[in-house]
């Protein structure tokens, strides 16, 4: 997956912003004041997206380009080598699925401001 249709998909989303709060090497795409996907411009590029413990084992084992989540809490953080042996479809979803994790926790004064101006 090329970094600017990854980027495009992310700002899709409601209340996405990026940022890069670390360092010129990671990008950082935040719901509200959360962050659901990180994004190594290093290469090979590489994200970090948030997941189900439950998830993260079996994605792991499952595919060989997904890691535990590197510098992230590893029981609810993945890591996935983008050099296009996983679908960009099922990219997508694994992306979908950190989004809507990440802004189901958002306090509700936050998740309620994001869903009111997005309307």
């Amino acid at each position: 997956m090329e970094l600017e249709k990854l980027r495009e998909y992310c700002l899709t989303k409601n209340g996405v912003k990026e940022d890069f709060p670390f360092d010129n090497e990671t990008l950082v795409f935040k719901v509200g004041s959360k962050m659901f996907c990180l994004v190594s411009l290093e290469s090979p590029l590489r994200i970090n997206l948030k997941c189900e413990p439950e998830d993260v084992i079996n994605l792991i084992e499952e595919h060989e380009e997904i890691l535990p989540g590197y510098h992230m809490n590893k029981k609810y953080w993945i890591t996935i080598k983008l050099n296009g042996k996983l679908g960009n479809k099922f990219i997508f979803k694994l992306i979908d699925d950190s989004y809507n994790l990440v802004f189901e926790k958002l306090p509700k004064k936050e998740r309620d401001l994001i869903e009111k101006s997005f309307r």
